[in-house]
């Protein structure tokens, strides 16, 4: 059906963003494609390559997940700040990503983790990584003919840590900054990082400077300072209503600190 309506035709699967959009004439689609109530589109289920989950899985259904909650504790957290219970009953995983804002609360965790994307369209499917998927505030490479079906996360390693930490002015705001941090530790050493930034650039984004500064080294106050005064730099914030560009490095570094210590504190380490 969307190949058929050639971009004229937006799928629905909780709307609270498309149903905002058209509200404001943001959007204006002649055909709207309900696909959430496909079965496939849903769920959770384990594999060999990881966890998969539905794209039109309900952030309320990921909250209730015990698997969830003892395997990807990173993703609780986003939970835990995402709007309100009834925001989380209707809004799905997969459209958090596929609106594709900067700061979209579940783009940084889900790139500090590694995901995989499984998209389809009449031709077939593919795989893509989340880092490539976004292209601009509110941009993909998402085709008009095309569904983000799935998401696959990898299982995190034994010794792993993560945090997701956001600022925003009241609790159901958007994120003025978000910053997300993943760490593999042994033995004081930091075998594997990876972090995240949202609200910070077009895209979300990941700080790959100041990962390459604390890989391989111990994790003292110091190489964790530096880290996150070189993920600042990394930061390409602009002035809007919101904060001031200067603001926001400030933030980044403050928050991509905090976000390490406590990822190597879960850690053990």
């Amino acid at each position: 059906m969307l190949s058929q309506y050639n971009g004229e035709a937006k799928p629905l699967a909780g709307g609270t963003d498309l149903f905002i959009y058209m509200k404001t004439r943001q959007l204006k689609p002649k055909y709207i494609v309900n696909v959430k109530k496909i079965p496939e589109f849903r769920g959770l289920r384990s594999e060999s390559d990881g966890l998969h989950i539905g794209a039109a899985t309900t952030i309320r259904a990921l909250e209730r997940s015990d698997l969830i909650a003892k395997q990807y504790p990173l993703l609780t957290d986003v939970i835990s700040s995402f709007g309100s219970v009834q925001i989380r009953n209707m809004a799905t995983i997969g459209g958090n990503i596929c609106n594709a804002s900067p700061g979209a609360d579940f783009a940084a965790p889900l790139l500090a983790l590694g995901t995989q994307l499984s998209i389809v369209a009449p031709s077939g499917e593919r795989k893509m990584p989340l880092e490539e998927f976004f292209t601009g505030p509110n941009l993909s490479n998402l085709q008009t003919d095309e569904l983000l079906v799935e998401l696959i996360l990898p299982v995190p390693k034994t010794g792993t840590g993560s945090a997701f930490i956001k600022l925003r002015r009241v609790s159901m705001d958007l994120s003025k900054v978000n910053v997300a941090a993943v760490l593999t530790v042994k033995g004081g050493v930091c075998e594997e990082v990876s972090i995240a930034m949202g609200a910070v650039a077009p895209t979300p984004v990941r700080a790959k400077n100041a990962e390459a500064m604390l890989k391989g080294k111990p994790l003292t106050n110091q190489t964790i300072e530096s880290a996150a005064s070189a993920a600042s730099v990394e930061s390409k914030p602009r002035t809007s209503l919101r904060s001031t560009a200067e603001y926001k490095r400030e933030v980044v570094r403050a928050l991509v600190k905090r976000c390490l210590n406590l990822a190597l504190e879960r850690g053990g380490g």
